[in-house]
């Protein structure tokens, strides 16, 4: 994995609105769907932080970077259950609940004390913009620190549709998850790009049937080239050109 590189471009906001553009309607693609953790932003400081601080009282060693790519990607329950299993820890359902309330606690009191945008990324979404292009965003994150963190990084407005892991019954990697946030942006699914970190992002666009663009400084714990999307980039300067290409094809 690559060291990430954070974002110090300034930030143009946008108004939200679930009504095509008159650009984007005949475009073959024009929506571009993102995951938050490892796509959009480098959040493994903070949800580290509050993961350690959480289970420091079970005796559980410290996760760090080497560990990250195996405990994220399907929300914090899942991130603390994985964390239990890494240390040989039985973990039952009552002190899961119990540590899933204070990790959102937690968290929600640290969610940007070191978490950054991914340099290039708004320059990218400017640049897409004015071509055109949508934006929503599709995390496996609850949807409500989901929308907190995007506010305190100022790119609320943005994204036409912002949905989390407890948004609907389902969460990626089902396709649904996918089709039903490009729903509430206005887009039909098929008008869709996904852009991801994971398998589970990009499972999630292979089974909804739309191309993907995986990225090479986020938090899979497989190799990318192994994931099977559509292009590949190691920073967003390259996003437009991968669009492009996916768009021509």
């Amino acid at each position: 994995m690559l060291s990430p590189e954070v974002s110090r471009e300034p930030v143009i906001h946008y108004s939200n609105s679930a009504v095509f553009n008159k650009v984007s309607v005949n475009m073959k693609y024009s929506l571009i769907i993102f995951d938050l953790d490892g796509t959009l932003a480098h959040t493994a400081p903070d949800l580290l932080g509050t993961l350690n601080r959480i289970t420091k009282p079970y005796e559980l060693s410290q996760m760090g970077m080497n560990e990250f790519g195996q405990i994220i990607g399907h929300g914090a329950k899942a991130m603390i259950s994985r964390a239990f299993e890494l240390n040989n820890k039985a973990l039952d359902d009552e002190t899961l609940e119990t540590l899933f309330k204070s990790f959102l606690e937690d968290y929600s009191a640290n969610i940007a004390n070191e978490t950054k945008l991914f340099d290039g990324i708004l320059g990218a979404m400017d640049s897409l913009k004015k071509k055109g292009y949508e934006f929503a965003l599709c995390t496996n994150k609850t949807e409500s620190m989901a929308r907190l963190l995007l506010n305190e990084l100022q790119v609320t407005d943005y994204f036409q549709s912002i949905t989390g892991g407890d948004t609907f019954s389902f969460r990626k990697p089902d396709a649904r998850h996918l089709i039903e946030t490009a729903s509430m942006a206005g887009h039909s699914i098929s008008k869709a790009i996904m852009i991801g970190d994971s398998a589970t992002d990009i499972n999630a666009a292979l089974n909804a049937n739309i191309p993907s663009v995986a990225v090479t400084f986020g938090y899979s714990d497989s190799p990318i080239k192994e994931l099977g999307a559509t292009e590949i980039i190691n920073h967003f300067s390259e996003l437009e050109a991968s669009i492009e290409s996916i768009s021509q094809t």
